[in-house]
């Protein structure tokens, strides 16, 4: 989610200690209607004499591990919440666990007006519950723009140094933006929605400026699939395999490759909605990220869900490449077996 702003409470309010624990497949015993035990899943966890040490209350939505090697390894705190939880997971700040959550979990901090609320999985799902309630968090839908950008130079050599042909940058409707406003100078890139809807632009600085890529604050790029629509009028007919990729111009250089069902997730990590668009729409997919940590890290992401849920293949590249980089012969023949 691009929003640099986190509302605390509102992580805490929407999303349940089940589905967190869900999301990195962790399952615990149920001892009670608002109880549940088992292994502590903590990279801290040390200690082999604490067996069964990790605790969650699901009425306060509070877990707890009392094993020494956790409450040291957190300055001699047992627990917390889901917050607490995800930044002791992933070694990062009590902040950006909360931008995680945000946007793992598609949490809105918009006005709640303007937004539709979407049922979770039933509580307890995947760690030993019975199922028998609900969580709801709050997506936002991105509203179509009311207008289009003209002024748009298909042929800056920008575009020629990253390999893009013309005819490409005219069928995608990138270019510079020579236009008054906040894209002013910037290659533009039109998002589309999977209806084909022109949602927001994103702008590509081409001279250092920050940041690289700029969006619309009120934009959620994690509903929204790059070049979904083309990826769904070329599979005509029933569904199909999907090439997924990070960025903008690794679709362009794939889709100059010949190979038109191809996705991007606009960063290096898959959402649940964009899951649930790669389910919806296409019959298996091909994960092609970039061959670098982050790349390798979303990676097993996808594997790990989309895996369980459709035929999933990987295409690891070499360290420090990206799918952008590649020549025309060299994505073909990455893909002529796969596709």
């Amino acid at each position: 989610m691009n929003s640099n702003w986190v509302s605390f409470q509102t992580v805490k309010e929407s999303v349940s200690m089940e589905r967190v624990l869900a999301r990195y497949g962790v399952t615990l015993r149920r001892l009670s209607a608002t109880s549940l035990r088992g292994n502590c899943p903590l990279p801290s966890h040390s200690s082999e004499v604490s067996i069964q040490s990790f605790a969650v209350q699901t009425a306060k939505n509070i877990w707890s591990c009392r094993s020494a090697s956790c409450t040291d390894r957190r300055g001699g705190k047992c627990g917390g919440s889901i917050i607490d939880f995800v930044a002791a997971m992933e070694s990062c700040t009590i902040r950006e666990a909360a931008l995680k959550l945000q946007d793992w979990f598609l949490i809105s901090v918009a006005t709640r007006s303007e937004s539709v609320k979407s049922t979770s999985k039933p509580v307890g799902e995947g760690v030993g519950g019975n199922g028998d309630r609900s969580d709801e968090s709050v997506v936002l839908v991105n509203k179509p723009l009311k207008f289009a950008l003209d002024r748009i130079d298909w042929s800056h050599p920008y575009l020629t140094e990253r390999g893009i042909a013309k005819e490409t940058a005219f069928h995608f409707g990138i270019g510079n933006f020579a236009g008054k406003g906040s894209m002013n100078g910037r290659i533009v890139i039109p998002i589309h929605n999977e209806k084909g809807v022109l949602v927001s632009y994103s702008g590509r600085a081409v001279n250092g400026e920050k940041p690289r890529y700029k969006l619309p604050a009120n934009f959620k790029k994690s509903l929204e699939l790059f070049n979904l629509h083309r990826a769904i009028e070329a599979s005509n007919g029933p569904l199909q395999s999907v090439i997924l990729v990070e960025g903008f111009f690794d679709v362009m250089k794939i889709y100059q490759a010949a190979y038109r069902r191809v996705v991007a997730m606009m960063g290096s990590s898959l959402s649940p909605a964009q899951e649930e668009l790669l389910i919806k729409h296409f019959e298996s997919v091909i994960v092609m990220l970039d061959g670098d940590a982050a790349g390798r890290r979303a990676t097993d992401d996808c594997l790990l869900r989309l895996g369980k849920r459709m035929p999933t293949r990987v295409i690891s590249l070499a360290d420090g490449c990206q799918p952008d980089q590649l020549s025309t012969t060299q994505i073909q023949e990455l893909l002529k077996h796969l596709t």
